[in-house]
């Protein structure tokens, strides 16, 4: 009888979009076989492993440099642009930093974040949960994006003109406010027309 499958998340880590290595895919299909994986909007692949293999399997994908992340009602890896290494370049440290500390965080409801190095957008800071974008030196935070649905509507700016130290800050509070109040399976833009967004602000300057 085949044992009980768990399900992760797996990417190659914050870097200019989503790339994963010929390595990397082969120690992929060497862990788990001939089988479908599930690939995502937001840069990661769902696949199932037996629930006693999970750490040997997740130490074998971070040792070919493969990041692993929970499936669920969890803060998704950070989404960045795919393709521009210009403006980007300077700030991927940050987008680094900003994934270490809020993937994988339990949340309501599924939240995406996404990054972008400068105003073109690639990585659609504007239509996700959270966006940030680059502008200069600075950093602008947007929240309440919505891409699905016939009230897809364009995230609303929160903070702007950020130094990292403040940008990160204010992510951390903004996900510690929906924990606390957001409800079950709320997601981020329901929840900021719930309690409104000048509340929001106010909360967590």
């Amino acid at each position: 009888m085949e044992g009980k499958k768990t399900k992760i998340a797996v990417n190659g880590g914050i870097g200019f979009g989503a790339k994963l290595t010929s390595k990397q895919l082969m120690v992929i299909a060497n862990r788990i076989g001939d089988v479908e994986l599930e690939l995502t909007t937001f840069q990661q692949i769902y696949l199932e492993v037996s629930e006693d293999e999970v750490d040997e399997t997740i130490q074998e994908f971070q040792a070919a440099g493969l990041k692993c992340y929970p499936v669920g009602n969890v803060v998704k890896s950070l989404r960045t642009c795919n393709f521009c290494k210009g403006e980007l370049e300077e700030g991927m440290p940050v987008a680094k930093e900003i994934n270490e500390r809020t993937a994988g965080k339990e949340v309501p409801f599924t939240v995406k974040m996404a990054y972008t190095g400068c105003p073109v957008g690639c990585g659609e800071p504007l239509v996700n949960d959270i966006g940030i974008m680059k502008i200069r030196d600075k950093y602008n935070l947007y929240i309440g994006g919505k891409s699905k649905g016939k009230d897809a509507e364009a995230g609303t700016l929160l903070f702007e003109n950020l130094e990292p130290e403040a940008l990160y800050l204010y992510i951390d509070r903004f996900l510690a406010k929906y924990q606390e109040l957001g409800r079950k399976r709320e997601g981020v833009a329901k929840f900021i027309k719930r309690i409104g967004f000048d509340e929001i602000k106010q909360s967590i300057k």
